[in-house]
């Protein structure tokens, strides 16, 4: 009986190697930590494969136009996963929302940032990092809160930028820039700060960060791709995902 048993169990585990599959994905810096925990816990109750690789929004569009070899994008904004299933990159009907995000001012110094984010009214920081507002919807985003506020002149000659939400995170986080508008999920985990002092941003004060998932073209007959894009979903991955923030 014991022998048939790790028949058996060998058995399943030889099908299950047979049918695994790679699927290469396009991510938003920002979902980095979550999609991570995602692609792990995907691989051990599917045994399918999740190559990541992480970016801003804008730079996967233009590589995905060029052919680039990615099968799922999971971007940081809904306009472009729209734009490319009206171009014929991905496949129609595919689309869902998977994350909302959150826009947080972020200091790597305890105290610094207020509730409020007045600070950004005051002189005591030389430089404040943001995403390319061209790239990356956090970027976009953060000069629609500046502007909001009324200070975007003010505080423009000390804006420096990152290509993608993780690289503006690095200059906050090495103390480079004193502040920077990151993703709350950059800094938040399992219902508090992971460090230093944010301010959240309200969600009036800049567009809706609803981040678009979509069935690339390359990934159409992928039993991977196909696999994950109902696995993003499901209960595991949304409590992945809430456990960093999202909503």
């Amino acid at each position: 009986m014991n022998f048939l048993r790790v028949l058996f169990g060998l058995s399943s585990l030889f099908l299950s190697s047979v049918n695994a599959a790679e699927v290469m994905v396009a991510v938003a810096s920002n979902f980095t930590a979550p999609m991570q925990k995602i692609a792990l816990m995907f691989q051990q109750d599917t045994g399918h494969k999740a190559v990541l690789s992480f970016g801003s929004t804008g730079t996967f569009y233009a590589q995905i136009k060029n052919g680039g070899p990615f099968q799922i994008l999971l971007a940081a904004d809904h306009e472009t996963p729209a734009k490319l299933e009206k171009e014929g990159l991905a496949v129609a009907g595919s689309r869902f929302t998977y994350a909302i995000g959150k826009l947080v001012l972020w200091s790597k110094q305890p105290g610094y940032v207020d509730d409020n984010g007045a600070v950004l009214k005051t002189v005591k920081f030389k430089r404040i990092a943001i995403a390319n507002p061209k790239l990356a919807p956090y970027g976009a985003a953060a000069t629609q809160t500046l502007s909001k506020l009324g200070i975007m002149q003010e505080i423009a000659p000390r804006l420096v930028q990152g290509d993608n939400i993780a690289q503006t995170f690095q200059f906050v986080d090495t103390e480079n820039a004193q502040l920077g508008f990151v993703a709350l999920s950059q800094v938040y985990a399992e219902g508090k700060m992971t460090q230093g002092s944010a301010w959240t941003v309200p969600a009036n004060f800049h567009d809706p960060l609803r981040q678009d998932a979509v069935l690339l073209v390359a990934g159409k007959n992928n039993a991977a791709a196909t696999a994950l894009m109902t696995y993003l979903k499901g209960e595991k991955a949304r409590s992945a995902m809430k456990y960093y923030g999202y909503d």
